[in-house]
């Protein structure tokens, strides 16, 4: 009696059980039974997360995040909301019920997908960004965390079917359904439909790409930049300053390349203003970003259709590559930096 009143309590915590579409309620195990051989106790959170949810939530999700016609049934929603590791937990607990199809193939393409329309969407729109920012902000725009985040979002932790282990998080199975719809959305529709989702969804979220950058020695890596672009040599200018003699000075230094003002810095003494100028002379290098009017995805030159892209028949768009980058320099010295430019 007392485990299926625990039952009906788990049942009704949990939004995804419903009893209108289950066959039998309350189940077979949750009926005490007298018998010789021991068995374990019923565990009704356990039995709940092997309940498929019922249709109508399906079709709300699907209808929520407008992909009524790509998700249009509830087999195809179960499948993109049931991660790889559920039929352990199926096969523990409900060996005799019909196998789940999971996303286990639909996630990795769909993971490869967001990571090419992230990339060549942040590499294009900043084309001075070092290697290692771009991967940090790739990450950042569609890693675990953010599919995680979008997931629940969306709406689809109540739908979530997986089972906890020390490979698996809570994360990492919530993070398999927006890579799922994105491979669905490939594979129903075309390419340019599944980066218009990803560009929906993820890559117009803003990302703080200055915490990204860090320099150990940005005054010569500065250098080497001004020297790479031909400009004169740079000079430090003290620009502003107040307190010198007192507890607190402040000092306001500019890098200066001929008459043009590269970068701005403030501090306690002058090393530390110059420091954070030739931060800011490299940022606003690194972080010139191309406007949205004229950037052009090497995607975009495929030509708009239904199917792969390698049968769809139409005319190719074309394309205007981005002007590349400048090669980065790493600097590893010990010590102090000895660089320096001032009048």
């Amino acid at each position: 009696m007392a485990a299926q009143k625990r039952l009906v309590s788990t049942a009704a915590k949990i939004a995804s059980v419903s009893t209108a579409y289950l066959p039998r309620f309350p189940p077979r195990e949750a009926i005490f039974k007298h018998s010789e051989i021991p068995k374990p106790p019923f565990a009704p959170e356990t039995w709940a997360s092997t309940r498929p949810p019922p249709p109508s939530a399906l079709s709300a999700f699907a209808h929520r995040i407008g992909l009524a016609s790509v998700l249009s049934t509830s087999d195809s929603v179960l499948r993109v909301c049931t991660h790889s590791s559920f039929p352990t937990l199926q096969q523990q607990f409900a060996p005799d019920e019909r196998k789940v199809q999971t996303n286990a193939q639909l996630a990795p393409l769909g993971n490869a997908l967001l990571g090419l329309f992230a990339t060549e969407f942040i590499h294009t729109a900043y084309p001075h960004l070092p290697t290692r920012v771009l991967k940090a902000a790739v990450s950042a725009q569609v890693g675990t965390q953010t599919c995680a985040a979008v997931a629940q979002e969306m709406g689809a932790a109540p739908l979530l079917r997986w089972h906890r282990s020390d490979d698996v998080s809570h994360s990492d199975a919530l993070a398999s359904v927006p890579r799922a719809i994105t491979a669905l959305i490939y594979e129903k529709l075309s390419l340019l439909s599944a980066r218009q989702f990803v560009h929906s969804y993820f890559l117009s979220r803003e990302i703080d790409l200055r915490g990204m950058i860090k320099f150990r020695h940005p005054k010569i890596a500065l250098l080497e930049m001004i020297k790479k672009l031909n400009r004169e040599y740079p000079k430090s200018r003290l620009l502003k300053e107040t307190g010198r003699y007192s507890n607190s000075p402040i000092f306001v230094v500019g890098i200066y390349s001929g008459a043009d003002k590269l970068g701005e810095g403030f501090g306690s003494s002058l090393r530390m203003a110059e420091y954070r100028a030739a931060e800011d002379a490299l940022h606003r290098v690194y972080l010139t970003r191309v406007p949205n009017h004229l950037m052009s995805l090497p995607t975009s030159t495929f030509p708009t259709g239904l199917g792969s892209v390698f049968k769809v028949k139409g005319k190719e768009k074309p394309h205007t590559p981005a002007d590349l980058g400048m090669a980065e320099v790493e600097y590893g010295r010990s010590g102090r930096s000895s660089a320096g430019y001032t009048d």
